[in-house]
């Protein structure tokens, strides 16, 4: 396993993040696909034996089970001083007024609420989900750096938002003398590149880690398009994010493949080196369910592109319409 620094902190991470939205719950979770917790424990087991210390989830997934899974297992198998753990906040988690959000009630409350599922006095990275429009950033922000003064949280990040919101929560940080966001979680694959317009300059200029969530474009990268998978038939948010462009994008996967071939790996180990090969992206999230998927994500450590291998890729693409921010 190689590790980085997660942007211009000094926090160790490993290069591959096992996102973990698909374990948890099947019952309370829209996703079918989600793994329950007997089977969810030999792959957050596998991805420790692996090297991987960077795991995230959501308090949102299987509306707290995943995080009581993750909690569980890696209080049994792990160091917890060697762990980086990231959850989020925003996403509804119960009914009323105040049951979703970043407001600063909404927030002191999930935090807490997350910390009992995951077992832990604290999280390392703590990222508010969404962008709230009905919250002022600045009441965001105070109550995210009150946090980190508390000790619940080590270092707070982003995810799925404009650039020019996520300069604005920078600068109200800076100008405040507030904790920063260390972090972007963003919508970034060989099928999705419109971080590449802005976001990813920003964080190149301020020197935030970018931790790309749907690596894989939910495995469109990693078959042939006619190919059916449980997922691919019950997964309707992949389908919203996907199933427009899925014309425009054959040819990406059918390049994916051609190079897959050239340099004798599984697809899945192309998707995510390129990702690895560009800046700032400190390591993307992949979810697993199934122990040879870790297998072949942390393998792609391996594979180097060239520069011929990149454009190759990254010509046939063409501008997609926004998804991921709501």
């Amino acid at each position: 396993m190689e590790y980085t620094k997660l942007g211009n902190t000094g926090l160790d991470v490993s290069r591959i993040c096992l996102g973990c939205m698909g374990f948890g719950d099947p019952g309370r979770w829209t996703h079918p696909w989600v793994l329950n917790e007997e089977n969810s424990r030999p792959i957050i087991k596998k991805a420790l034996d692996l090297g991987i210390n960077f795991f995230d989830t959501a308090n949102i997934y299987s509306t707290g089970a995943s995080e009581e899974v993750v909690g569980r297992a890696l209080k049994e198998y792990a160091n917890r001083d060697e762990i980086v753990l990231a959850t989020k906040v925003f996403i509804r988690m119960h009914e009323g007024p105040n049951g979703a959000g970043l407001s600063r009630k909404a927030i002191m409350s999930e935090i807490d609420k997350s910390l009992k599922r995951l077992g832990t006095d604290y999280v390392d990275l703590y990222q508010i989900h969404r962008w709230d429009y009905n919250t002022p950033i600045e009441e965001t922000m105070e109550a995210l750096h009150d946090l980190v003064k508390a000790g619940k949280v080590r270092y707070i990040g982003a995810s799925a938002m404009y650039a020019w919101q996520f300069l604005k929560a920078l600068n109200v940080a800076e100008r405040n003398n507030w904790t920063r966001f260390v972090s972007m979680q963003d919508h970034l694959n060989l099928l999705y590149r419109e971080e590449e317009r802005e976001m990813l300059p920003l964080c190149r200029a301020e020197g935030i880690g970018v931790i790309p969530y749907s690596p894989l474009a939910s495995g469109r990268l990693t078959r042939d398009p006619e190919t059916v998978t449980h997922r691919s038939e019950t997964d309707q948010v992949q389908r919203s994010k996907y199933d427009k462009t899925a014309d425009q994008d054959r040819v990406i996967v059918e390049r994916v493949a051609q190079l897959a071939d050239k340099y004798s790996v599984p697809r899945v180990q192309i998707a995510i080196a390129w990702l690895l090969q560009k800046a700032p992206v400190t390591a993307p999230i992949i979810g697993a369910t199934k122990l040879s998927h870790l297998d072949d994500a942390v393998a792609a450590l391996d594979v180097t592109l060239t520069a011929e291998d990149v454009a190759f890729l990254e010509e046939p693409y063409v501008p997609h319409a926004i998804v991921g921010f709501n």
